[in-house]
């Protein structure tokens, strides 16, 4: 069993700002799923915030491809295929294939100090079974390797790919067996980028996707054939 929690820092800036990033983390654990309409009034009730950031955030997660807003229906939460996901997670090995090795020769040495502080965080997360913290430490992790490129383009595309698909990657780390093993690969793409060994950093990058998706893939798969067949059967 998992802890479900918010997201892993207090928040920060506007309330809208921190009105969405709660949006993004039910979006990604499924508690609003895949083509559901969102319900304002229940959202307002259930997050205790009023209707102008519930809808600065709406517009936000539009932005981002999470959320459609259309006239006359409100928001709804964007519906991917699994081929949808494929070709993006395809783009991400890409672009972390372009930015492992520029990220190994040109990063900081405060830039590596940092994903080593962030992948203790995200260890300790894991002893602890927070997935949602270890996500969102997960996640810094793997920007802030792009960041340390020193590409500005290349890092706002990774984001905002990053955004679109990201309750696709949570679900492989439902899985306990998997979720161990991202952990394991972690570790070595710390300790790669630690050294700055691009080659070998831009490969376990690369390893680490293919791995995370086909679980996560095979676990959506599952959960779609069970609706399915709760569906059939009512």
């Amino acid at each position: 069993m998992t802890k479900q929690t918010s997201p892993t820092e207090p928040p920060r800036g506007t309330r809208s700002a921190y009105v969405t990033e709660l949006l993004r983390d039910m979006i990604t654990r499924g508690d609003l799923e895949s083509g559901s309409r969102v319900n304002e009034r229940v959202l307002v009730e259930q997050l205790n915030i009023s209707r102008t950031p519930l809808r600065e955030a709406f517009k936000i997660l539009e932005r981002e491809g999470l959320i459609s807003i259309q006239p006359n229906v409100g928001a709804t939460v964007v519906a991917f295929t699994m081929d949808d996901v494929e070709a993006s997670i395809e783009v991400l090995i890409g672009l972390e294939t372009i930015g492992a090795e520029r990220a190994a020769e040109r990063a900081t040495q405060d830039e590596i100090d940092k994903v080593a502080e962030l992948h203790a965080r995200m260890v300790a997360a894991f002893e602890d079974s927070d997935l949602m913290s270890y996500f969102h430490l997960n996640q810094e992790i793997h920007q802030n390797i792009i960041d340390a490129a020193h590409n500005p383009a290349l890092s706002r595309v990774y984001a905002a790919e990053c955004a679109r698909i990201r309750r696709f990657r949570f679900a492989g780390n439902r899985d306990r067996s998997r979720w161990e093993r991202a952990v394991r690969e972690h570790e070595q793409i710390a300790e790669a980028f630690a050294r700055r060994e691009g080659p070998l950093l831009r490969e376990l990058l690369r390893a680490h996707h293919i791995a995370g998706w086909q679980k996560a893939r095979r676990a959506l798969e599952d959960d779609r054939g069970a609706e399915d067949k709760a569906g059939s059967s009512s």
